[in-house]
Order: structure tokens, then sequence, then C-alpha cells
């Protein structure tokens, strides 16, 4: 049971590095479709940085930044130009698939994968699951979390973002600058959800093309399952991770069918979505442009 617990925990940092992101950019009233390309736009950049310098602090800072710069080309699209968000959103999905991979060719001669590269967990401490603790990105991700929360709850900057989100008309009219908000929403959400991809990257010790498989739809169906609101959006990227850890305690017992058992997340997120879509009210101007 320990063991089943640290590996959902594992299983979720990912995920809630990306919905942290999320709730911040949705509750801006940007849509959150474009969480698979931070997350993957992360992963490769926190691979180039770790490679090159053999730091997978390093690799941290990289994979953030590549994420903030994916960030600040979707805001200026939808922030600037006011282009359809969902639009954009699929658009900077498939960018990011196809700047991976033209990269991943250019930078290590390879289609597939990066060569091994620094990074965390591993045979670095202990063995099996429990190395996955020496990870700081687990913790981080906990943290990040609980920031989010924190910061949108508490402070005057996420009184601003939750007015961009709800009431953009009455914020402007008192003065607060929704679209500087709204910019600096969309980079933090960049940086989060990067992060997450950060993760896979130095915990797997390479890129792969494609490793975020999903994950960053998942957070995003996390995040509406959740309401939008920090704990219960950690309590549903937790359920869609213990979901995903018994798929592979499944697979290992080969009990059923691996394409069945392979299902089990997918089908979990659609169950929850169906049951909870119609109930879960979203931020007023999600989605909506300001002038």
């Amino acid at each position: 049971m320990i063991a089943f617990l640290i590996q959902t925990l594992r299983i979720a940092t990912p995920y809630l590095f990306a919905a942290a992101g999320g709730i911040i950019s949705e509750r801006a009233g940007i849509i959150a479709l474009t969480l698979e390309g931070f997350m993957l736009t992360g992963a490769f950049c926190a691979a180039l940085g770790s490679y090159y310098t053999g730091s997978p602090w390093v690799g941290i800072l990289a994979g953030a930044a590549g994420g903030v710069l994916a960030a600040l080309l979707h805001a200026l699209a939808t922030i600037r130009y006011r282009a359809d968000q969902v639009v954009v959103g699929i658009a900077m999905n498939l960018l990011a698939v196809g700047v991976t991979r033209f990269f991943l060719r250019l930078a290590f001669d390879s289609s597939s994968n990066s060569p091994r590269i620094p990074g965390f967990g591993g045979g670095q401490v202990g063995s099996g699951v429990f190395s996955s603790l020496a990870n700081p990105l687990v913790w981080f991700g906990i943290l990040c979390m609980i920031g989010v929360g924190w910061m949108l709850f508490r402070t005057p900057f996420g009184l601003r973002v939750r007015a961009a989100g709800e009431k953009p008309e009455a914020a402007l009219s008192v003065g607060v600058p929704v679209r500087r908000v709204r910019w600096l929403a969309v980079a933090l959400s960049g940086a989060s959800a990067a992060l997450g991809g950060a993760y896979l990257a130095l915990d797997q010790h390479q890129f792969t093309d494609g490793m975020t498989a999903g994950r960053g739809f998942i957070a995003l169906a996390a995040v509406i399952f959740g309401k939008w609101d920090p704990k219960r959006v950690t309590i549903a990227c937790l359920l869609f991770a213990a979901a995903e850890t018994m798929q592979i305690r499944l697979q290992s017992l080969q009990l059923v069918p691996s394409q069945f058992v392979e299902m089990i997340p997918y089908v979990l997120t659609i169950v929850a979505l169906a049951g909870v879509v119609g109930r879960a009210v979203q931020p007023a101007a999600l989605g909506k442009a300001v002038d």
C-alpha cells in the first residue's frame, strides 16, 4: 500500500504542475487548452539544458523558460490579437509537437529520443519507487498547488486574476490592467505546466518524442473536475494518478488484455467529466476577449 501511494504521488506530479498552470490561466479568463504543448516544450528544453550543462537544475530553469516563451506566443495571439482561444490552443499543441521533433533531430540527430541526460530519481538514492521521494520536483509539485491556492485567495494579484476571469469590465472600471494581468497569468501557466514536462524528462533521464502522451489534457480535465479550486483539483489529480497506478499494476498481473487496462485513466477522465461538467460553473469571462 505504501508503494502504491508513493507511485501515485510520483505519477501525479506532472498533473499537479500542469493543473496548477491551468487554474491560473482559466481563472484569468484564458482557456488552458495549451497545457499539453507547454508540457512538451518544457520537457524538451529541460532535456536540452540538462544535457549541455550537465546539471538537472539548469534543466529545470531551461524547461520553465521554454514554457514561458510558448505561453507568451499563446498570449500574443489570444490577448493582443484576440484570436479564438480554442483554435490557438490546438495550433499551439500541434506547433509544440512539430518544433520539438525538429529540434530533437537538430540537437541530437535522432527522431525518437535524446541521449541519456543528468536528472533526478533512478538509482541515485534508495531503490524502487522509494527513490522517487528523492526527486525534489515531486515535492515542488505539491508546493506549487499550495502556492497557487495562496496566491489566488490571499494576494492582491490573485484577486486581480479572479476579477479578470469573472468580471473584466468591472475590473477595468476600477483601474485594473486586465490585459497585463492575463499576460502574467498565461506566462505563469506556461512556466508551471512546463515544469511538469521537465519532471518527465529529468525523471526518465531523456526526452522522448511525444513523451507527455496526453497528460496535459488529463490535467485540464482535473481542473474542470475540481471546479477550478486548487484543493479539489489536487484531489482530482491524485485520483487520475491512482487510476494510472492501478493500470500499471494490472498490466503486471496480466489478468485482462493490456489494451483494456491502458484505457482506465482515460475512461475515468471521461466518466468524471460527464458527471461534473454540467454542474461545474466556469469563470464567467473564460474564453472572452477584452477590448
